[in-house]
């Protein structure tokens, strides 16, 4: 019995070295994906860093540019705010000039009569001024030039006078 317990002993030191054997054989092959891995992690390492750096600054740029939004959009608040006053202020106009015009249709209605007179007389005015300058014309030309001096007149010649109508 003693012999089986021996080579019971053997069987598990074989099978202890075959398990150490298999063990450091996956772990060597552990090794190297393990080393991989680490450069594969330094290289993303890397990568991270510079997009860190990179979101910084793209960070500081926008919050410059909000910044710069902000002030500019406070100064067209102010040029928002004259033009709605300009706005207000043409309509007060606009407002006012129709009650001029409404004003002055009001007075021309009730006054119609009276205009269509003063147009009449200055109509005859005109006439009379227009009448009174030829005649100045007319005066102007007889003093300068003396009667007789020139005969407009047409001598008519005997012409046998015609009748209109029926032949007898």
């Amino acid at each position: 019995m003693e012999v089986i317990l021996y080579i019971a002993a053997i069987l598990a030191a074989i099978g202890f070295l075959i398990l150490c054997v298999s063990v450091s054989m996956t772990l060597f092959s552990l090794k190297s994906i393990l080393n991989s891995l680490s450069g594969t992690l330094s290289g993303i390492e890397k990568q991270m860093e510079g997009i860190t750096r990179e979101t910084t600054s793209l960070l500081i740029k926008t919050n410059s540019l909000a910044e710069d939004i902000q002030q500019k959009s406070e100064q067209l608040n102010t040029v928002v705010h004259a033009v709605k006053g300009m706005g207000e202020s043409v309509n007060g106009l606009n407002a006012s000039v129709q009650q001029i015009t409404s004003s002055i249709a009001k007075s021309v209605e009730e006054n119609e009569e009276k205009i269509a007179q003063v147009v009449q007389w200055s109509n005859v005015a005109m006439g009379i001024a227009d009448k009174w300058k030829k005649r100045k014309v007319i005066e102007q030309v007889q003093e300068i030039m003396p009667e007789g001096a020139y005969s407009f007149e047409q001598v008519q010649t005997d012409k046998p006078k015609r009748k209109w109508g029926r032949k007898k």
